[in-house]
């Protein structure tokens, strides 16, 4: 065997096991949000399992479709799902390193996350249901202007560190540690703004609620059941738990493993969940002090982050 060869089957089996891992917690972290914000109303909240209860419940069940969907919609949720696991190789998650990210940087991830996203928003239009149609308007509409953001708050760091190689970022934040310079303040705010604005969270969407006049993304879920259901609902817990692993690379770099010793390992793993539990606590305190947008007043919102990393990234560049 070449060491090309072998070294692209070791890139894959990394990449296979960093997705599985991401894939095991991603219900757990978005149980804890609901047993935080649960607790903070003086309620008891669902177990901390519940997460993986509801997915096997609904890969239990039957599927059921509405007779003019055509095949945009049964991919709808395949393409979500399998670009959801795509990104989670694009990260470093325990190691300052991702597996595949040889393959590209910044560009790729934004841009495979927006596939999925419009495969779902596509699908969610092809039954031809007033609820699909809505939600993915308000989506898109609300996408057109966080994916600009996002990359803005990317290319802050990358210009700090010379690349847009998502291995290559959390190599350099490893090594200048924890900062505090008004660029790296202003991305972070920026993109703990669009963190909640892609997940679906308050103020800028409940995925608690199904009113017609409040609904974004569960808009575009109301047709699915059963197994499609769990796709969606797995991948969307996946891309929380992305987006605030890519926020703890980026600007809380502290306690990752430079490399693949088990000793190293098992300090990144504490480190990490620490670091994603304090972002998973400040995401319920802001849930739990901020009621839900009227609609018009989101894209507001949205700009706001827009303007913070547009700013941070001229103060980089200045």
């Amino acid at each position: 065997m070449t060491p090309v060869l072998s070294d692209a089957l070791r890139a894959f089996g990394l990449a296979a096991l960093q997705a599985v891992f991401l894939l095991a917690m991603a219900p757990l972290l978005k149980t804890l949000i609901k047993m935080m914000k649960a607790r903070l109303q003086n309620r008891q909240g669902p177990p901390l399992l519940q997460g993986y209860y509801d997915l096997a419940k609904l890969l239990r069940k039957e599927t059921v479709r509405s007779e003019t969907a055509s095949w945009v919609f049964v991919a709808g949720p395949r393409v979500y799902f399998a670009a959801a696991v795509s990104a989670t190789t694009l990260v470093p998650v325990l190691i300052s390193a991702a597996p595949l990210e040889a393959a590209g940087g910044v560009l790729l991830l934004v841009g495979t996350l927006a596939l999925g996203r419009f495969a779902l928003a596509t699908a969610a239009l092809d039954t031809g249901s007033p609820f699909g149609g809505m939600g993915s308007s308000r989506d898109m509409t609300i996408a057109a202007l966080a994916e600009p953001a996002l990359m803005l708050g990317l290319f802050t760091s990358g210009l700090a560190a010379g690349t847009l190689n998502l291995g290559a970022l959390a190599r350099s934040a490893l090594q200048h540690g924890v900062t505090f310079h008004p660029s790296d303040v202003l991305a972070f705010a920026g993109l703990f703004i669009i963190v909640l604005a892609e997940t679906g969270r308050v103020p800028v969407d409940n995925p608690a609620t199904h009113l017609e006049l409040t609904m974004i993304h569960e808009a575009m879920l109301l047709e699915y059941s059963g197994p499609d259901l769990a796709l969606v609902e797995w991948a969307s817990a996946v891309k929380e738990l992305l987006y605030l692993t890519l926020l703890v690379d980026l600007f809380m770099p502290v306690g990752m493993a430079t490399s693949a010793e088990p000793v190293a390992l098992l300090m990144a793993l504490v480190a990490w969940a620490g670091k994603v539990f304090v972002l998973a606590i400040a995401v319920t305190i802001t849930e739990s002090m901020n009621a839900k947008l009227r609609l018009f007043r989101v894209p507001e919102l949205v700009s706001i982050s827009l303007g913070l990393a547009f700013l941070a990234l001229t103060i980089r560049f200045l």
